[in-house]
């Protein structure tokens, strides 16, 4: 293991093929479901069903960081140098050998290789879906709709989806960099809320329906709920990165203290090694009490205001399906966060945590790209969210 390179660009065509022939199964389903459709319908079917993968793509890097399976290949972007665990058996084996419970076994090379399989597919459907975007912008020429959104946004998400692939390696080359993975996590939040805002507009547009008009404070609470829910995926990140779920094991006490012992300045050193400081000692249990706390702390202040954002929107019927998956997935966060402390950790509650976070990204994106400030001038055009 120790003399493999980090990168082997040798599997990087086998890889790419295999993407694209498992794209080719959505993209068929997506054109033969909707094949006496018009391009309209089924650019905005691609959109959700690659909205809906990217979210499992989600799920299952959350998965795989949490089966310790991160370094299951200790190479990028195969497994020492195969385009599966298959080709790499008899080095998967000396390494398992060498150290059974390590980062290397047959199971973990296969979750980790997975994962890419899984991220090279989402790649390929975005780039169908950014090549059907422009070339029905074009068609459409100056007839395009004013107040459409814009080509340009499955544009941005190519690039950030290719942003992901290299923090996926550097995860990997790395060697689970806490602010790198961390940042891995944040981006593919992020790769939700870009894709989200097509898929909603693409809807509104084969429906035939308008944004809804809401206030303008309405709007203001939406874009601060998702700051700090952006703030709180990231201190959650940094939480899972550093394992320091398990520095408070009761709730809502830590320790037995209301405010145990803990090292702020331990636990916010961003650019260090896993289960290092910057000078190279090791990390203390106060340090990871700190960066537990500190997730702890923020995550009654995110409650508060994404209740508050609830209880607002029940004044919006237009809103009432992102105001109703609000309240599913604002509980949901709240029993998996406190069954990862109290219950040790478990895998099924740690993956739905980090699911539950996207999903609440993406319901608030959802509304934001669903609604416009009420206070318009009239004779404004309505922006009904198609991209042309």
């Amino acid at each position: 293991m120790s003399g493999q390179a980090l990168y082997d660009l040798a599997p990087m065509l086998e890889l790419m093929l295999l993407g694209l022939l498992l794209a080719l199964g959505p993209l068929a389903w997506v054109w033969l479901r909707n094949r006496d459709a018009g391009s309209l319908k089924r650019l905005q079917a691609l959109s959700v069903l690659t909205l809906f993968l990217t979210f499992d793509l989600v799920l299952f890097g959350a998965f795989t960081r949490l089966t310790d399976s991160g370094l299951g290949c200790p190479d990028w972007p195969g497994c020492y140098g195969s385009a599966s665990p298959v080709g790499a058996r008899a080095q998967i084996a000396e390494a398992q050998a060498a150290m059974p419970t390590g980062p290397v076994t047959h199971g973990k090379a296969w979750i980790e290789m997975i994962h890419r399989y899984l991220a090279t597919t989402v790649g390929v459907l975005i780039i169908a879906m950014t090549i059907m975007t422009w070339r029905r912008a074009r068609g459409l020429g100056a007839n395009r709709p004013r107040g459409a959104l814009s080509p340009w946004w499955p544009t941005i998400a190519l690039f950030w989806v290719c942003l992901q692939g290299a923090f996926g390696a550097w995860t990997v080359t790395m060697k689970l960099f806490p602010a790198i993975v961390t940042l891995h996590l944040l981006g593919g939040t992020g790769l939700l809320a870009l894709l989200c805002v097509p898929a909603v507009g693409l809807g509104l547009a084969a429906r035939r329906q308008q944004t809804v008009a809401i206030p303008s404070g309405l709007r203001a609470l939406l874009w601060l709920a998702l700051g700090l829910l952006v703030l709180q995926v990231a201190l959650g990140g940094w939480v899972s990165t550093n394992y320091a779920v398990l520095a408070c094991s009761s709730f809502p006490t830590c320790q037995g203290s209301w405010w145990p012992e803990m090292d702020f300045s331990q636990a916010l050193q961003i650019w260090r090694p896993l289960g290092l400081l910057q000078d190279g000692s090791h990390i203390s249990f106060a340090g990871l009490t700190a960066i537990h706390y500190l997730h702890r702390l923020a995550a009654y202040v995110v409650v508060v205001a994404l209740a508050g954002l609830w209880w607002r929107l029940g004044d919006v019927p237009g809103l009432a399906a992102q105001r109703r998956l609000l309240g599913i997935f604002l509980v949901l966060q709240v029993l998996t966060g406190l069954s990862n402390v109290v219950l040790d950790w478990p895998l099924v509650a740690a993956v739905l945590h980090t699911g539950g976070a996207a999903a609440l990204v993406t319901v608030i994106v959802w509304g934001l790209a669903a609604s416009r400030p009420a206070a318009l001038r009239a004779g404004m055009p309505v922006v009904r969210g198609e991209i042309a």
